[in-house]
């Protein structure tokens, strides 16, 4: 069985989440192997405090889970692993993503 095709404020969210550089290389690393921020910030180059950022960014979205875990030394640290997804983006998809988009009410009475 598929999943249901994802609504188009979902459609939105996840594109507007992979349309960023550091969050495709993100989910790249984490494709392999879940991983923890400090030593995922490491491979990446990149500070914990803005891998942080695009890690909630994707989680928001749903593509990635975080689970605080507990070293053997008893220090916690946060492992994210990328949640299993396929977006079909077809003429037809964003056809039917489209008619189930939430359009702001300034949108609306804007548009003519």
């Amino acid at each position: 069985m598929s999943a249901p095709a994802p609504t188009g404020d979902e459609l939105l969210s996840v594109m507007a989440t992979l349309a960023n550089p550091h969050r495709l290389r993100v989910l790249a690393a984490l494709a392999g192997e879940r991983d923890y921020v400090s030593r995922l910030a490491r491979k990446l180059g990149i500070s914990r405090p803005l891998l942080q950022v695009h890690l909630r960014k994707l989680e928001a979205a749903g593509l990635v889970t975080g689970r605080l875990e507990l070293s053997e030394d008893g220090k916690a640290m946060k492992f994210y692993e990328v949640n299993p997804f396929v977006i079909e983006l077809t003429p037809q998809s964003i056809q039917t993503a489209v008619g189930t988009l939430t359009v702001p009410v300034a949108d609306k009475e804007g548009s003519e």
